[in-house]
């Protein structure tokens, strides 16, 4: 999705249309975002300009979400994965993702610390947002990923791969062995963990 919208981040090419993009979202709510991200107003104004031409109403529902973001893997499934993610940037789960709520992922995702990057991943994991991720939720995940990047890209893959993968994370992160992994386990496994950690890149690459 925000491929999309960071391929208009070339300020020399719209310098003319800042202007316009200013007066379409209110400078208060733009000096306002600007507290709350990493992004410059200028950068704000960009993708502000490029969000409107992706989506003229101001917010994105699922469907056009999926759509937009199906664009990229064409050589797989990205309906699933899409779906997650999606949830994941709707943080008042309204079932809608306006500028701000884009806006408030993007800057985590592009210029979060690594913290703020795990919180976000772990928030992606935890599908039904009860604060624990469970190996199903994990596997879900995995198999999304997995449909995303399609069989063209991973043609040796088995189908058991995305539960292999995950029975080894798993246990990996799940400390106390209760079944669960809470956001602390999370944490800890990724930044122990390089090969957990690199996959994690992975996760940044089709975000």
């Amino acid at each position: 999705m925000y491929k999309v919208l960071t391929g208009v981040l070339d300020p020399d090419s719209v310098e003319d249309e800042l202007e316009m993009a200013t007066v379409r979202h209110r400078p208060e709510a733009l000096e306002l975002l600007e507290a709350q991200s990493k992004f410059t107003k200028k950068e704000l104004q960009i993708l502000y300009r490029g969000f409107k031409n992706e989506c003229p109403s101001g917010v994105v529902n699922e469907e056009t979400f999926k759509e937009i973001y199906s664009q990229f893997f064409p050589q797989g499934d990205s309906t699933t994965y899409a779906h997650f993610l999606f949830n994941a940037f709707d943080t008042d789960h309204n079932g809608a993702v306006s500028f701000e709520d884009f806006i408030k992922g993007l800057s985590i995702l592009l210029r979060g610390t690594v913290q703020e990057k795990l919180n976000w991943a772990f928030n992606l994991y935890d599908i039904n947002k009860d604060g624990y991720i469970t190996k199903e939720e994990m596997l879900d995940i995995m198999k999304a990923i997995y449909d995303m990047m399609g069989k063209c890209t991973y043609p040796v893959l088995k189908e058991d791969a995305p539960r292999q993968h995950v029975e080894t994370f798993f246990q990996k992160m799940d400390k106390n062995k209760d079944g669960v992994v809470t956001i602390d386990e999370f944490i800890e496994s990724c930044q122990k963990d390089e090969n957990i950690m690199r996959s994690m890149q992975l996760f940044e690459n089709v975000i």
